[in-house]
């Protein structure tokens, strides 16, 4: 296999692991900053929307620019803007500084996110083979770390401002280096028509994957608000319902972060073998279970394994919905991801608000079954997508 492409994926792995250990340095750091800047879960689930408001306009700005420009160009860029603006959230003072840290470190993830993801597509696609859930997998090795680094911040003693601007120089320095390896821009179709019919063709090819990139973004709402809600309370469920002290309630999701890991280094074997419904379908029933057992156990030693159970459930959903918009139309890669994804974290940021706003009337821990009733509705829809080996024979057909 070629070299260039070798060093492509590995790169894509290292943006992989750096969104995700940025996004874990802040969700590690909540409670501090919850506290410190004095609000209640409530008023906190209402600041997390801006920083989901955020990712969402970054995401739509990103897909164009990347179908544009090129992921070589705009996946790096976006990897030092979301590593400086990671601190952000730890220097802020009051609920209004919070409110736009969040909401400017959201718009450089969103932007990260995408890039990563539609160059990503590219990459799979050279392969000719499901790697797009491994890609996943390094997301959540990053939000590991960031837990690992955030339990030492606690226990050491140490501002969350100055964990995150360790974190965020880091990634700076990492999103440079690692730019040279990624692919250019891919170029355009060709055919045997004049550019009018090709530019035809690929208008109505746009216009009959359109109800199927919209029906994969409301699978990936329900996914990615499942996930958002772990990202963002199971720290405060451990440290606030079952009297975890902070440096133990950080490997909640940590745990979570783990597990889904562990699933997506597995789920593109599962994918190749036994198709992707079958993992969108299996897992949101196992991620169900897990969140159920969250929600009515008293035992902290259930409790990680509810979340261990969540995190390997859902570990395979996101990849596959993902896959699924950047292979529909490869020449709109980045504005179809950006679309699914998108909506996935209107999810990310209605999920965080919709629990904290079920705080006024049940305990944290029974606003959960949302998510028992949203996984299992994903359980059922899974039929959407086409079985894996389908999508692997279209790869494997457009990389001769």
């Amino acid at each position: 296999m070629d070299h260039s492409l070798r060093a492509a994926r590995v790169a894509t792995f290292v943006y992989f692991i750096l969104c995700g250990t940025t996004m874990g340095a802040w969700v590690v750091h909540i409670p501090a900053i919850e506290e410190r800047v004095d609000i209640s879960h409530a008023t906190l689930g209402g600041l997390l929307v801006l920083l989901g408001l955020g990712a969402f306009l970054g995401m739509q700005v990103a897909g164009r620019l990347t179908d544009r420009l090129g992921a070589r160009i705009v996946v790096p860029a976006t990897g030092v803007l979301c590593s400086a603006a990671l601190v952000l959230p730890g220097l802020s003072r009051d609920p209004w500084t919070l409110a736009g840290a969040l909401l400017a470190f959201g718009f450089c993830n969103g932007c990260l996110d995408v890039s990563m993801n539609a160059h990503a597509v590219h990459v799979e696609k050279a392969y000719g083979r499901p790697v797009m859930s491994a890609f996943h997998a390094t997301f959540s090795v990053g939000g590991a770390l960031a837990s690992l680094v955030g339990a030492a911040v606690a226990s050491a003693g140490l501002s969350p401002a100055a964990g995150m601007a360790g974190v965020g120089a880091l990634g700076i320095g990492v999103a440079l280096v690692s730019a040279r390896a990624l692919l250019p821009a891919a170029p355009p179709a060709t055919g045997t028509g004049t550019a009018e019919q090709a530019g035809q063709a690929r208008a109505a090819k746009r216009r009959n994957t359109s109800g199927l990139i919209w029906i994969l973004a409301a699978l990936a709402l329900m996914v990615m608000l499942c996930e958002g809600a772990a990202n963002d309370w199971s720290a405060l469920h451990l440290k606030d319902i079952l009297g975890a002290p902070t440096s133990t309630a950080a490997f909640a999701y940590g745990t979570f972060a783990a597990t889904m890991t562990i699933g997506r280094l597995l789920a593109d074997r599962l994918v190749a073998r036994s198709g992707s419904v079958a993992v969108l379908r299996y897992g949101a029933a196992t991620a169900a279970v897990g969140i159920t057992i969250v929600a009515l156990s008293p035992w902290i030693w259930a409790a990680f394994a509810g979340w261990a159970l969540f995190g390997l459930g859902l570990s395979g959903c996101v990849p596959q919905l993902f896959s699924a918009a950047g292979h529909a139309d490869p020449s709109a890669a980045g504005a179809n991801v950006s679309r699914v994804a998108g909506l996935g974290y209107v999810g990310m940021l209605a999920g965080p608000a919709a629990i904290g706003w079920l705080t006024h009337f049940v305990p944290l821990n029974h606003a959960f079954v949302l998510l028992t009733l949203l996984c299992a509705i994903t359980a059922v829809a899974a039929g959407v997508l086409r079985t894996g080996s389908d999508r692997t024979r279209e790869m494997t057909a457009s990389s001769h």
